[in-house]
Formats: structure tokens, C-alpha cells, sequence
């Protein structure tokens, strides 16, 4: 099946019904009207000579002409690129690396966009979302001259939604997914969730992420429910734009899930419709779960993906769990995808073994120019995720860490995230971040630093931190140093920039 085709199916079920509302203007289409402009954006960009296979750069915030920027180029058989704004200063890069024919952008981005397409010859088009500009189309001009759409290629094994991976090793990549595994995998993310058609699905993060493609927008879309996007999420402002969307289901990143606890403890209840939360883009704490379970009663369901799936290779119920032994579990593998931990030497090991994390079925169909990479991630038709994990006698599946996050300390091996989930659980702290720095000693060991913020009003004893977190971990916390920092970078996905740390840790060292 092809992503767009669950608009025009939704349309011919119910074609008066919301599908699409961009919060901040509370702007609205229902599926019959995102058919029309789906068709008068396939036509507009078909003039401007975008052809089958073809790359559309999407370069923009989050609203509804980025979503029917997607569907359009999705229509004629050609490729949405996404690059998220802030990365305006790399945006040669991504052009460079993918070469569209035609670039939407959002008017505020034109220095970017003029910087960086004098840098990358060969971009036939550049076009406004908001109106005219020297050197730009204006899309509503475009879209009110109504262009005719050619034929739909109708190719299910196309690819049609290009994403960047966050580049936490080496220059971000562009992951390609093609039309029908993503769809296969969306429709078995609604199953698991127990998507209806009278849900709201409610995602503020970044359209450019594909953890948006299939959290948010496909799983609603293929079961005939509403979707909302929002660009200017805040605490407050979030809290509200949810109660009054009567969305059932938020679709986030730890840090907006906390944001959202916080905020309906201080008004005494969570928003009224809400079901429950889908976190992505990192490892969720335990103690975030126990929080959405004992003190807003409501199910936080935790996805396991990366950029190359076009899906989640595990996946939680949306159900309350009462085991706290079982909150750092993600969930079972989703059943479009065949999950199991590899061996050093290959083999699969059994339950409760630990080991990398590989998969087969319904991947990427590689990543864009890098056949040598694509090869080392995907050889004998397997995706090794570089995720180390293991998976439980139910069958459920729990990350441990990358295996390039992996810390070597005095010759033993530690995973960040135990002592990180450590100190989260310790009175005072909101986040921590565990990273290695070079140990001069230590025959190319490394030196253990955590990161840790603070939440308001406290001011946790560091010393005593560390002397508390030693009781709750395996490895000597000696050579260890615990600082606390204001805030922790973050990637435009929600995770902890940890690259980023270790640059301001070895330039104030």
C-alpha cells in the first residue's frame, strides 16, 4: 500500500471527518479536503518538473503545508526529503548529499536556504510556504493556479520519505523508506496501540523526524483518526492545545512526556481525553513511566526505533504496568519484523543474554548515495542496529545502550544507562548523562563524568549523590565525577546530545 493512499481511502470512508489540524493557527482539513490539496501540491510541483524518483526538500516548521509538501510529492512517485531547521547551518550538506530538484522552505529560513544553494548547483526550483520571494515561487500561488497531477506511479516499493539519522557517529545519513513496508509497519503500530477512528493523535516534535511518519501520522491515518502537529510547544501552552484538541493519544520525547507530567501536577489532573503517552527518540527512565502510572494514572508506552526502520522494532501495550521490575522494559517485537540478539560470533543467543540487536523484514531501502554504508548495516538482509539489548522469556526486549556509548573503565565495561537511571531515581535530580573522556592514565580507558540537572527549587549534594548511586550499580563509582549543568543539550529528536557534552567537557577540562 502507499502512504498517501490511506488519505484517499480515509477519504472515501468518511471524507467530512477532521484528518488534519495544525494547532498554532488551528488551521483544518478534513480528509476529503487533504485529497484536494494533495492533489493541487502533486500538480504544482509536477510544473515544476518534478518527475518519479525525484527528491523534494522539505525545509520548514512544523504545519499544514509541510504535511501536504509530503503527500504531494508522495502522489507523483517522487522523494520527501526532510532536514530539520535547526540545522540551518549544515543545510549544504543535506542538499549536497541528495540533490533535490525543488526546495520548500519557510520564509524565515531564506538566508539559509540562499547560503546554502549557492553552495549546490543543480536545484531547478525554490519555493516560499508563505508567499513570494526574490528568487522563490510562492506556494499559494502555486497551489491556487491548480496543475494538473500526472498519473499516481502507483510503485509500493518506491521510496518516498527520505529522513536524516542524527549523526551521533560520523556525518547524519539519509535514511530511505520505501511506500509499503512503512505501511505495513504503521498499521502494526495502530494494532498495538489500539488505534480507533476516534482518536487524537497529538505529535509537536519535529515533522522531519520519522518518528513523527510513524508515530503519529501513518498508525492514525490508516485507522481513519485525526492527527494534529504543533510548532510552538511549551509546558503550559502544550498542557492546553491538548485539552482542548481532546487529544487520547501524545506522541513525544522523554523531556516533552516529563514537561507534560510536571504541568498536570501543578493543575491536578492530566488532560481530559488523554489515553496515553508514545515516547521515542531515547531511552525513557523508569522513573518517568512510574510517575505517568502512580501519579497521572495513564499508560506511558515506550517505542524502540531508529531513523533506518520505518517502524519501531519494539513496542509496548498501552496498559499500566504494576511491576516496577518491568518498567525498563520496552516491549515485545512488533509482528511485521523478526527481532533477536546476536553474538559476537554471529549466533543468536538466548533469552536474557546480552547482545546486539538485529532484525529482519521491513527496513530501510538503504541510505541515500552510501551503498558501502547501507551494506554494513543491512549485509545478508539483516539490520544490525548497533543497539545492545536482550529479550526476556515474554518476549519483550529492553535496550541497553549503543554499543559506541559503551564506556570502558579500568577494564571493565559500563553501560551508561544504568548509572544515568541511577541517578534519575535519586531525590533532586530531573536527568542525567553519563560520557567517557579520555583517561590519561589508563592505557586508553576512559574517565567517567556525569552530567546531571537539577529539578526547581533543589540542590542535590554531589558527593553524597555519588555515595548513593554506588549502592544501586555494579561498577566502582570511584574514578567516576557527578557536575551538575543547568541544562543538558538535546538533539532536535529529544535526545541527549552527548557528543555536544563531550565537547564542553574536554574544552573545560
Amino acid at each position: 500500500m502507499l502512504m498517501h493512499q490511506l488519505i484517499t481511502d480515509g477519504a472515501m470512508r468518511h471524507p467530512d471527518k477532521t484528518a488534519f489540524v495544525w494547532v498554532d493557527r488551528q488551521a483544518r482539513l478534513s480528509y476529503a479536503e487533504a485529497v484536494a490539496q494533495m492533489e493541487r501540491m502533486a500538480g504544482a510541483l509536477a510544473h515544476l518538473g518534478v518527475r518519479q524518483g525525484d527528491r523534494v526538500t522539505v525545509f520548514a516548521h512544523n504545519g499544514m503545508d509541510y504535511l501536504l509538501a509530503m503527500l504531494g510529492a508522495w502522489r507523483i512517485g517522487a522523494i520527501a526529503a526532510l532536514v530539520n531547521v535547526k540545522f540551518k547551518d549544515d543545510l549544504a550538506y543535506y542538499l549536497a548529499d541528495h540533490r533535490p530538484r525543488v526546495l520548500i522552505y519557510t520564509h524565515d529560513m531564506r538566508d539559509a536556504v540562499l547560503a546554502a544553494v549557492a553552495q549546490v548547483p543543480g536545484i531547478n526550483h525554490l519555493v516560499c510556504m508563505d508567499g513570494a520571494q526574490p528568487g522563490a515561487h510562492a506556494l499559494p500561488e502555486l497551489m491556487a493556479q491548480a496543475f494538473a497531477a500526472p498519473p499516481d506511479p502507483e510503485d509500493e516499493t518506491g521510496i518516498a520519505h527520505l529522513s536524516y539519522t542524527s549523526g551521533t557517529t560520523g556525518k547524519p545519513k539519509g535514511a530511505c523508506l520505501s511506500h509499503e513496508p512503512t505501511v505495513r509497519a504503521s498499521r502494526c503500530i495502530a494494532e498495538r496501540l489500539r488505534v480507533r477512528a476516534d482518536d487524537v493523535s497529538f505529535g509537536p516534535t519535529a515533522l522531519s523526524s520519522s518518528y513523527q511518519l510513524v508515530g503519529n501520522l501513518l498508525p492514525a491515518l490508516s485507522r481513519g483518526a485525526t492527527v494534529h502537529v504543533m510548532r510552538f510547544w511549551t509546558q503550559t501552552a502544550g498542557w492546553d492545545a491538548l485539552e482542548q484538541a481532546q487529544a487520547s493519544i501524545l506522541v513525544g520525547n522523554p523531556t516533552l512526556l516529563e514537561e507534560l507530567r510536571t504541568e498536570s501536577a501543578l493543575r491536578g489532573r492530566a488532560p481530559g481525553r488523554l489515553r496515553m503517552g508514545l515516547s521515542g527518540g531515547g531511552p525513557v527512565p523508569p522513573t518517568l513511566k512510574r510517575a505517568w502510572r502512580d501519579e497521572l494514572r495513564l499508560p506511558l508506552v515506550e517505542s524502540f526505533g531508529q531513523s533506518e526502520l520505518g517502524g519501531f522494532m519494539a513496542l509496548g501495550y498501552p496498559e499500566l504496568e504494576p511491576e516496577d521490575s518491568k518498567l525498563m522494559r520496552v516491549g515485545p517485537a512488533l509482528p511485521d519484523k523478526e527481532v533477536w540478539m546476536m553474538g559476537p560470533d554471529g549466533q543468536r543467543l538466548p533469552p536474557g543474554q546480552l547482545g546486539e540487536i538485529v532484525l529482519r523484514g521491513g527496513f530501510m531501502w538503504g541510505y541515500w548515495g552510501k551503498p558501502g554504508k547501507t551494506e554494513e548495516v543491512t549485509a545478508q538482509g539483516l539490520l544490525r542496529t548497533g543497539d545492545i539489548g536482550l529479550i526476556d522469556h515474554d518476549g519483550h526486549v529492553t535496550m541497553r545502550g549503543r554499543r559506541s556509548e559503551l564506556l570502558h573503565v579500568d577494564g571493565v565495561n559500563w553501560f551508561p544507562r544504568d548509572v544515568e537511571e541511577a541517578l534519575c531515581r535519586q531525590p533532586g535530580v530531573r536527568q542525567a548523562a553519563l560520557i567517557g573522556l579520555p583517561a590519561e592514565d589508563s592505557g586508553g580507558g576512559m574517565r567517567p563524568r556525569a552530567f546531571i540537572t537539577c529539578q526547581a527549587g533543589s540542590t542535590p549534594d554531589l558527593a553524597r549523590l555519588k555515595a548513593a548511586v554506588q549502592a544501586e550499580v555494579a561498577y566502582d563509582l570511584a574514578p567516576m565525577e557527578v557536575v551538575g549543568i543547568d541544562e543538558l543539550p538535546m538533539t532536535p529528536t529529544g535526545k541527549i546530545a552527548k557528543g555536544d557534552l563531550l565537547t564542553l567537557a574536554m574544552a573545560t577540562h
